[in-house]
């Protein structure tokens, strides 16, 4: 795909904003410095102005008044711990045209074309200098429209982000703001645990596909959950997640006696005590780790899998860890649920067909997305060696 950048221009919030250093979290502190990267697709509805990026600007605008951290830049303290400069320098904003259809990106599984549908950040020597967040409206031959969104994970995870990005839509669409962002983080301060690892992973070529269940194929995984004596309802994602840790196992051909873990994030918002207050912009996420033999997930039924993961999630955050902890890679997986709303961001001219990473950072992190249509149908997201990659395209399907 041949990317023209029509212009590329920094946007600012509208009105003059607070100037302050924001202290950020040891759960802040704990995300990889990178920019999280996702890519919105939009069918064309035939308006005259579908997209019209002056209506796009100037919400963008309006909407950073509140979220005005988002408009800052990262910077540390005397002793190197990050935080972010509330300065007001504003966003990266591009405008890019194609000869390539919305069509040619198939399934719109992750992959280098589709990555550059979002800006990229090429040099993070000085990160005062790099906008903490990243947007590219791309117009493609056939009418469509993507919209990537690249967000510095230490200032926002998936929840922010995506509180973000709606409100900007909202916004772009004459509406107030519903929930403003909660900026001050110093209510986890006391909280915090005293250190933190950056994340681990075994860089080894992968390759990233998708696969769509329907709602048929999850409630015969359901089924085959009670059929073995189970009497929880389980949730669909939870039952999908058991379902792939043992795919996955069995593509790898672990031995019986290797011992694989599955990390899940989890939302802490609520489950902390108390809660966080409505709109908390930042990082919440927790970890939970069950642990198993391989052989004991492929000999028991699918509901021993199930119940790892369900137990491990309870409200009960004692038992959950702070940001990544594990080394990614062959054995263990990791599996992020999106239940969130990430099919609401729109900005006047419809929701969109596609909402999904451009980019997965390490080898076996999936994600799961919800359907943009509410079918009941769940799509998987995930990225394996190319030889594991071709039996788990047969176990996935065939196992259920």
């Amino acid at each position: 795909m041949i990317l023209n950048v029509r212009e590329s221009s920094i946007v600012r919030p509208a009105e003059q904003t607070p100037k302050r250093i924001l202290w950020i979290s040891n759960l802040d502190q704990l995300m990889p410095s990178e920019h999280i990267k996702t890519v919105y697709f939009y069918r064309s509805n035939g308006m005259a102005n579908f997209f019209d990026t002056k209506v796009m600007k100037e919400a963008l605008s309006r909407a950073l008044v509140p979220f005005y951290p988002m408009a800052g830049r990262l910077s540390r303290d005397q002793n190197g711990r990050k935080e972010i400069d509330c300065n007001g320098e504003g966003v990266l904003f591009v405008e890019a045209d194609t000869a390539s259809l919305v069509d040619d990106f198939g399934d719109f599984g992750p992959s280098s074309e589709l990555e550059k549908l979002a800006p990229t950040v090429k040099d993070f020597t000085d990160v005062s200098s790099v906008p903490l967040l990243l947007l590219q409206v791309t117009y493609f031959k056939c009418g469509g429209v993507s919209v990537g969104v690249a967000v510095q994970h230490n200032v926002a995870d998936g929840t922010s982000s995506l509180h973000f990005v709606n409100t900007w839509s909202d916004v772009a669409r004459g509406l107030d703001i519903n929930v403003p962002p909660h900026i001050d983080r110093t209510i986890l301060r006391a909280r915090d645990h005293p250190s933190y690892h950056s994340p681990i992973f075994e860089p080894s070529p992968t390759k990233s596909s998708i696969f769509k269940l329907t709602r048929d194929q999850i409630q015969a995984l359901k089924a085959k959950v009670k059929e073995s004596g189970s009497t929880i309802n389980y949730s669909s994602y939870v039952v999908l997640t058991g379902h792939l840790w043992r795919c996955v196992c069995k593509a790898r051909r672990l031995s019986d006696d290797q011992e694989t873990k599955m990390q899940i994030p989890v939302d802490g918002r609520s489950r902390l005590r108390p809660p966080l207050p409505p709109g908390y912009f930042g990082n919440v996420v927790f970890k939970a780790t069950p642990t198993a033999l391989s052989g004991d997930l492929l000999a028991k039924p699918l509901s021993y899998a199930v119940a790892l993961d369900y137990l491990e999630v309870q409200p009960d955050l004692s038992r959950l860890s702070p940001g990544p902890h594990i080394i990614f890679g062959c054995p263990n997986i990791g599996i992020t649920s999106w239940r969130l709303p990430i099919h609401d961001a729109d900005f006047g001219w419809g929701r969109p067909i596609f909402m999904g990473p451009a980019k997965v950072l390490f080898d076996c992190l999936g994600h799961v997305l919800p359907s943009p249509t509410n079918d009941g149908s769940l799509s998987v997201v995930i990225p394996l060696r190319s030889d594991v990659m071709e039996l788990f395209e047969q176990y996935i399907y065939d196992d259920i």
